[in-house]
């Protein structure tokens, strides 16, 4: 099969960072029309706004995610890792969960599930058996939290398609993103500050091991008790804001490739901070700006740039931030102003907040679609082979 054997599906990161960059670009502008009414919600035996959480986990979020593991975990396990017609399936059933979310209502309730499963069930099932099968030749010992939490996202995934368990299925999925964040940064920050620095941040694994367990005792118990999470959530907050002022941030903030990834992570402790003020005060204006703050401070900051850095790197290219990649990164920061910080300044043009911040995902995603999907669908220029 000639077309199994084009650059696009050599390794799982092609295929699935194109994904990311088209969907990054069009979920949050259909949000937007959908939230202002100009567009009408698909036909679904679920709410607009489970949709718009779905497809940003798990369509944008896993496009991500999916690419970044089938990569990495190849290269954790030193296998030659999925390809060819393996990612063509795998893509194609991203595609018809994309297609069964819209059409849901009309669709028979088995033939939904078949298609809004299909894909997670089958790449969750890829990489576990990457994993579990190569464990001896793991690089990290610490994958075990991969081979938790990597099933648990199908859990929430149909937790949140449940319209009487849409918050915890949200709350669930969100933590199990923080679980895979936070060990993704722990590893990539070592060695960009190692490499790009000259310079070691504190490693300590008491300390690591512990902000990883809370965040994934976060994962069981966000769904089930707003109260006792937000205190775990404070406590993982301070010994991330503690790990924090010993990893060089003075040094990482002299560039924006790396120090856009510091303030992900100090989303990721906004975002515990600020659920734990939602459970102590209560104040009217928070709504839905804890998530938001996760979403767009961690995933839309974080994203881009790994993903400039992974598509660089992995297609033979040196791994350098020219003027329009960090234009792609300044473009997201304002997203995320515009989108967290203004509408509690100006809330009465909340409405124009919301399709300025889509506008940014759009300009960020459409930009790095035309930049980087032709690189993604060419040889390596470096000679070798994936």
């Amino acid at each position: 099969m000639q077309f199994a054997k084009q650059a696009l599906w050599l390794v799982g990161f092609r295929p699935f960072f194109a994904l990311a960059c088209l969907s990054g670009l069009a979920l949050p502008v259909l949000w937007a029309l959908l939230f202002a009414g100009t567009l009408a919600p698909p036909t679904a035996p679920f709410s607009p706004s489970q949709w718009h959480a779905h497809e940003m986990f798990f369509g944008f979020g896993w496009a991500v995610m999916g690419g970044f593991l089938l990569t990495a975990t190849k290269n954790w396990v030193k296998i030659r890792g999925y390809h060819g017609v393996a990612l063509i399936v795998l893509v194609g059933a991203w595609l018809l969960e994309r297609a069964g979310m819209w059409f849901a209502g009309e669709l028979p309730p088995v033939l939904f599930r078949v298609a809004s499963n299909l894909f997670l069930a089958s790449i969750v099932a890829m990489l576990l058996w990457s994993l579990v099968r190569h464990r001896q030749s793991d690089s990290f010992r610490d994958n075990y939290f991969f081979l938790i939490i990597l099933p648990l996202f199908l859990v929430a995934k149909n937790l949140l398609l449940s319209e009487p368990h849409f918050h915890a299925g949200a709350a669930m999925s969100m933590a199990l993103f923080r679980v895979a964040f936070l060990v993704m940064l722990e590893r990539t920050l070592t060695q960009f500050m190692r490499n790009a620095m000259h310079a070691e941040i504190l490693r300590h694994a008491v300390l690591d091991t512990a902000i990883k367990l809370l965040a994934l005792l976060l994962v069981f118990v966000s769904p089930l008790s707003t109260s006792l999470s937000a205190w775990i959530g404070l406590l993982l907050a301070l010994l991330l804001l503690g790990r924090f002022a010993f990893w060089k941030p003075q040094l990482a903030m002299r560039r924006l490739d790396i120090g856009i990834m510091y303030l992900g992570y100090l989303a990721i402790v906004a975002q515990l901070l600020l659920q734990f003020l939602d459970h102590l005060a209560q104040p009217a204006w928070i709504g839905s700006v804890p998530m938001h703050v996760f979403t767009f401070g961690a995933m839309g900051l974080i994203i881009p740039a790994m993903l400039i850095r992974i598509v660089n790197g992995h297609t033979g290219r040196k791994v350098v931030f020219d003027r329009l990649d960090k234009t792609v990164l300044w473009i997201m920061i304002a997203g995320f102003v515009i989108r967290i910080v203004v509408p509690q300044i100006d809330p009465a043009n909340y409405l124009q907040w919301i399709r300025l911040a889509a506008a940014c995902w759009f300009a960020c995603f459409a930009i790095l679609a035309w930049r980087y999907i032709p690189y993604l669908v060419q040889p390596r220029v470096d000679g070798k082979e994936h």
